[in-house]
């Protein structure tokens, strides 16, 4: 990802200082004349943006808080931005060592993997001071095609936290789906045309119009009753025993919508069945009007 990000700085006239493990990484980079820097430490000593992009919590504390580290060598008034997808505790923590130094740090995790990386269009989550962000957007937005300001430091490494959470379990749920619906005797090729042309990917996702208009406001009146979803499940259920295909995920959501149904909420909208979670979590997803779109 670093190697990516660091070239679309260069081409757009940022000097650039780079270090990593193995020097042939940053040969391109090198050739198209960026700086070399034998440390981490010699990074920061040259530079008034630093940025970090490493594998997890480890090697970024290793390479902020370690030997001929970032953090000890920071000139005052430095801001050190973090893209790896890090422990919100770490970057707290090195924010607190950064702060000591004069300097301010940001977390800005990066959504859009390789591919974005490639293209210069990934999404940049960010947490820490908004001052600091607006003062390094001229830099980050070499490489983003969007940098959403979360909050105070670590909402950055939280939202993307959740975010992949989210992708990720999307991904194997998508798996069953299409394992159920294939070994039903639909091809695949017709299921991705059908999902595609569907509600999943269209206006009526969730985020667009269905949280919006239910949860986040609070307003469960039936656009889609929970006994009519409820029903849904169970077809799948008769479907997956069938043909024999596990449901372990889809089991799990029914559970919910039963659940929801043993309250005697059949007649309102499907997603009052979300308010459960919200109970065993003590949390509303609730947003003020005026975020409701």
């Amino acid at each position: 990802m670093g190697l990516p990000l660091s070239g679309w700085v260069l081409t757009a006239g940022f000097p650039l200082v780079v270090y990593d493990l193995n020097k042939e990484a940053a040969h391109t980079l090198l050739a198209q004349g960026a700086r070399w820097a034998d440390s981490p430490a010699s990074v920061a000593t040259q530079c008034e943006v630093v940025c970090t992009c490493l594998p997890g919590p480890t090697e970024m504390e290793e390479v902020s808080l370690g030997r001929n580290g970032i953090v000890e060598n920071l000139k005052p008034g430095a801001i050190y931005i973090d893209h790896t997808s890090n422990s919100p505790e770490t970057v707290r923590k090195v924010g607190g060592a950064v702060l000591g130094r004069g300097a301010t740090m940001l977390d800005a995790p990066i959504d859009g993997g390789v591919e974005g990386a490639l293209a210069g269009d990934v999404t940049l989550f960010a947490g820490g001071d908004p001052e600091a962000l607006t003062r390094v957007m001229p830099v980050l937005e070499t490489f983003s095609k969007s940098v959403v300001w979360m909050g105070d430091l670590g909402t950055g490494c939280v939202t993307k936290i959740v975010h992949n959470a989210l992708a990720m379990s999307i991904d194997i749920l998508l798996a069953e789906c299409m394992t159920l619906g294939v070994k039903s005797g639909v091809s695949l090729q017709k299921l991705v045309e059908a999902f595609r042309q569907g509600c999943i990917v269209n206006e009526n996702m969730s985020f667009t119009k269905r949280m919006p208009e239910t949860l986040f406001k609070g307003d469960f009146r039936a656009r889609f009753a929970l006994k009519l979803a409820s029903k849904d499940f169970r077809l799948a259920e008769e479907l997956s025993i069938q043909h024999g295909v596990p449901t372990r995920i889809i089991d799990l959501c029914q559970s919910e919508l039963l659940e929801a149904m043993k309250r005697g909420w059949g007649d309102f909208d499907r997603t009052i069945s979300s308010t459960i979670q919200e109970e065993r979590a003590n949390v509303k997803l609730r947003l003020p009007s005026e975020h409701i779109s």
